[in-house]
């Protein structure tokens, strides 16, 4: 018998998750550019729109009555207030990527998130992005400049929380030197892919010989 397969699979759900400054943000970016066949999920946020970010291609930024609109109507898998900000993740974004047009999204979101998407039982893979050390931490978030004594220590007390929820994730990837946190993320990414109950297999009958297709 001569065999073969084809692929007739839904998109894999991929989550990306990490404390303020972990630099989950650069590490989503290099990682789309890389992986081919990986789309961002765009989630819906009340927060301001910040220099350089693009409605509909860092975030659907809409107002807190809409946003709390869309949680009456029960449009989100999950949303959450971040820093007294909302963020959501509809399902007709995902769904669309991972259903209709079978590829694989990237969800970079908070560790509530992932929470509540694992609580629900989505099919999704958790990564959590993990600093080399706090101390590397408070350095990076230093470093940008943007935030006032109180909300650096408000951020680093998150991180700490944070981090220790890192169990409930499938994997943990630390993010020392950013090239390889990237490809470490890319070999989860294989990994996944290659798994049978993520390839949807089935026999290709058009490559089997006739004398096996009865």
């Amino acid at each position: 018998m001569t065999t073969g397969y084809r692929e007739n699979k839904r998109g894999i759900l991929f989550t990306l998750s990490a404390p303020s400054g972990a630099g989950k943000t650069t590490a989503a970016n290099l990682l789309l550019e890389k992986a081919e066949g990986l789309r961002r999920s765009i989630s819906h946020t009340t927060r301001a729109k910040r220099v350089g970010e693009t409605d509909g291609v860092d975030y659907h930024f809409v107002g807190r009555e809409r946003f709390e609109e869309m949680v009456r109507h029960g449009d989100f898998i999950e949303w959450a207030e971040v820093h007294g900000n909302l963020y959501g993740t509809s399902f007709a974004n995902v769904e669309e990527t991972v259903s209709r047009l079978h590829s694989d999204l990237l969800l970079v979101i908070d560790v509530q998130g992932a929470r509540a998407l694992r609580e629900r039982g989505v099919n999704c893979r958790l990564i959590f992005l993990l600093p080399p050390s706090m101390e590397e931490l408070r350095r990076r978030i230093e470093t940008r400049g943007t935030d006032t004594a109180e909300s650096l220590a408000t951020r680093l007390e998150n991180a700490k929380a944070e981090m220790a929820a890192m169990e409930e994730f499938d994997y943990v990837v630390v993010n020392d030197n950013i090239d390889q946190a990237v490809a470490q993320l890319m070999a989860i990414i294989t990994a996944e892919r290659l798994k049978t109950e993520n390839r949807g297999l089935r026999p290709n009958k058009s490559v089997l010989s006739k004398g096996d297709s009865k």
